[in-house]
């Protein structure tokens, strides 16, 4: 990154969210913080929990107080389907960190506050480790493994996810998850659209994952907005920004959830392939 984008007004710290004085010195003068850093990886995750509480839980707690001790504006935390009704480690860490990230807004006050909000968004096509980079190489050993052929994820690209929280930043008060509204695939079609003259094997789901995943669980319908591209989970405690929200979008209807495998327009093989090809 720092050979690709090389500008004076860059820097780049080698740190860890594990590190207070670290984060302190690496927010100094700064305006802006997208915290993305975390443990992902559902198994590892299962295997080292205590690792995932100290980063992604603890982790947090550091982002927040340094932000807060910095005079940071905004702070953006990147959460996860996952995090919805949660039955794994990773997930249950990562609901605690929004429940930091919102409270946060509480720790500080005026017109110059620090305003703490969160993205929650599915699956990252093409990222490191997604299950693409898995597929386009067990394409070239002819056989392509599906944990289960019923498994559905909700659908976005890495260009997508950085557009949503780049318009998230603009808009957030302090308080709000917001939710892009995503299409889904099958993973068995993704696997059918990448390796179509490979065998799939079915090799069972693994520790801790779920055949389904969802954004927006029955229990936070009340607390949901409809803003036509995306929706908001207001906080429990109302805000200033929340009557606002309210007035310019739609409550969503009593028993609303939004998961994968009620989404209706699953994208076809031809679909997926045309959007790996961009």
């Amino acid at each position: 990154m720092r050979s690709r984008f090389s500008h004076d007004n860059i820097r780049y710290f080698i740190g860890d969210v594990r590190d207070m004085p670290r984060l302190q010195r690496a927010m100094q003068h700064v305006d802006i913080v997208v915290h993305a850093a975390a443990l992902k990886q559902v198994p590892a995750c299962e295997y080292n929990p205590i690792e995932a509480v100290n980063t992604n839980i603890n982790g947090t707690k550091n982002v927040i107080d340094a932000a807060l001790d910095c005079g940071v504006k905004k702070v953006l935390f990147l959460s996860t389907d996952k995090a919805t009704a949660p039955v794994n480690i990773y997930g249950a860490t990562k609901l605690v960190a929004e429940k930091l990230i919102v409270q946060a807004n509480a720790y500080s006050s005026g017109e110059n506050r620090t305003r703490f909000s969160a993205v929650r968004y599915g699956n990252v096509f093409g990222s490191r480790g997604s299950v693409i980079s898995l597929f386009e190489k067990q394409r070239e050993e002819g056989v392509v493994t599906v944990t289960d052929d019923r498994m559905t994820r909700f659908w976005i690209t890495v260009d997508q996810g950085v557009r949503f929280v780049a318009s998230v930043i603009e808009r957030m008060q302090g308080g709000e998850v917001f939710v892009p509204k995503l299409p889904a695939v099958k993973i068995a079609d993704l696997a059918r659209a990448m390796a179509p003259k490979c065998e799939m094997k079915i090799i069972g789901i693994r520790p801790g994952e779920k055949l389904h995943e969802s954004l927006i669980s029955v229990d936070e319908a009340p607390m949901t907005i409809d803003m036509g591209d995306r929706f908001i989970l207001l906080p429990a405690q109302p805000t200033a920004a929340s009557q606002q929200w309210i007035e310019k979008g739609r409550r969503a209807e009593v028993g609303f959830s939004y998961s994968s495998d009620r989404i209706e327009n699953y994208l076809p093989v031809n679909e997926i392939i045309h959007r790996l090809q961009k």
